[in-house]
Order: structure tokens, then sequence, then C-alpha cells
């Protein structure tokens, strides 16, 4: 259960439009659900801004369609990341309303699936240094979707031709929070945090030739950034790196008065 359909919950119970009975019955198992694999903690939304997020991998088909069953017999949309092919197929096949991003092996689970906002004044930026970055990229887009942040993409914009990115410069300042997603050595989110007066959110990936070692020499790059600005989060996790941008944006619309879609 998330913020929209608590106060719902308690408009309806104000209004005498359901009983005191079925709303203690809805909010009895609130805060948790124990299923045979997982706890299922529906009280997360309330306390984190979104619901329990879906991390396939590792988990067998089933695992994953039991657990998204669970959150949306709790009201909350689905965020699943990490999905294999199987596992993509199996939810397609449990749910109707279903935004998949096959690249991003990413999906959103909901009754209303969220259509992206590009025209925002207010909007994080996702950029991504080349197109071999796309698929974590995509998680990060979906995650962003998921919590209807307006989201500006900027698309192989790489050092190797700084023009691309020089090109974008009065879309980059304007950002409320950027996610720069590099494989390589790294080096975009440095050349980012010298052009933006907000927190910039690198994601190395494990894009690269044999010294890249599997994504740890953008790593150790972006942690060495001379940029002030710049914050690094694990290799390939454009989830977490989405999931942070999302939680600035919404205080800043707060603070401004802009209320983002629960």
């Amino acid at each position: 259960m998330d913020e929209r359909h608590l106060r719902q919950l308690l408009t309806d119970l104000a209004r005498g439009d359901t009983s005191i009975d079925n709303a203690v019955q809805q909010l009895r198992r609130l805060p948790f659900e124990q299923l045979p694999m997982a706890t299922i903690d529906h009280h997360r939304a309330l306390r984190c801004g979104h619901p329990e997020v879906i991390f396939c991998q590792g988990k067998t088909v089933d695992q994953v369609v039991q657990i998204a069953q669970a959150i949306r017999r709790r009201g909350s949309r689905v965020l699943a990341t990490r999905a294999s092919g199987e596992q993509i197929a199996a939810l397609r096949q449990s749910f109707d309303s279903i935004h998949v991003n096959e690249l991003g092996r990413a999906m959103i689970i909901d009754d209303q699936p969220p259509e992206e906002v590009r025209d925002a004044q207010r909007y994080v930026v996702l950029a991504c240094a080349g197109t071999a970055d796309l698929p974590v990229a995509e998680e990060a887009a979906t995650t962003l979707l998921s919590m209807r942040v307006p989201t500006r993409r900027l698309t192989d914009v790489g050092v190797s031709g700084l023009h691309r990115l020089l090109a974008q410069a009065d879309v980059l300042q304007r950002a409320c929070a950027v996610i720069v997603v590099a494989g390589m050595e790294g080096a975009l989110p440095s050349v980012v945090g010298g052009l933006v007066a907000c927190p910039v959110i690198a994601v190395p990936t494990s894009v690269g030739y044999g010294a890249n070692f599997h994504g740890l020499a953008a790593l150790l790059g972006m942690l060495n950034s001379c940029a002030a600005s710049v914050t690094t989060v694990n290799i390939d996790n454009g989830f977490g790196a989405a999931f942070v941008a999302s939680l600035i944006y919404r205080q800043i619309a707060r603070a401004c008065d802009i209320h983002p879609a629960p």
C-alpha cells in the first residue's frame, strides 16, 4: 500500500464508504507479508516513497511471479530489475498492464503504467557515454519512470567527442541531478561535474577492454574524481543511481511546491 491508497482508504472511512472493520482488515497486514521464500515489506512505500523492488537475479521464475502478485494485491506498483527472458515472459503472462524495458531487463507492473515526462521545467538528466552502456542506462530510465520523475536523456555523449556533451550544456545546467553512465576509463562524470551545480551520480559500467577489469577501472576513476559534486554507485547499478536521483528530485519538488505523482 502506498500513500495514495492509504489516503483513499482514510477518505472512504471518513465518508462512511467503508467500515472500520474493513479498514482494520486492510491495515492489519500493512507492515509486511510472509511468503514461503520472501518477506514482503508493504510499508516501504509509505516510509521510503516507493514500494519494495524485486531484484530478479538469483530468483526462480515462480518466486518472481509470486512476489510480484503479493505486491500488486496490496495495490502497489511493481518495479522488477535484472529480469531474465523467462522471468519477463512469465510476468507478461501473469499481468495485463505491464511496461517492459527489454534492453534494461526491467519492468513496471501497474494499473496505469507511467508515461515518460520530457517537458517539465525541473527534471533529472540521464546521460550515457556510449551505446554499449545503454543496458545500464535503461535500467536507470525504468526506475526513474516508476518513480514518476521527469527525465531528459542524453545518449552517446562520451568524452571521445566532447562537443556532443557541450552542445547539451543548457539541458545539463537546469537539472536537479545528473546520472552519468560510463564504462572504459569512466571519465565522463568528472567532465559533467565541472559543468553543473547539482549532484552528479556516476555509474561505472563493466564495458571496456581488458584493463577495464569488468568496470573496476571506471569505478576507481569515478571514486577519484576531482569534481567535488560527483558521487559514485556500484558497477552497473543503474537502479541505485536512479533511486537516489529520484529522492533528490522529490526533495526539490516539495521545496518548490511541485507535487510529483505518488
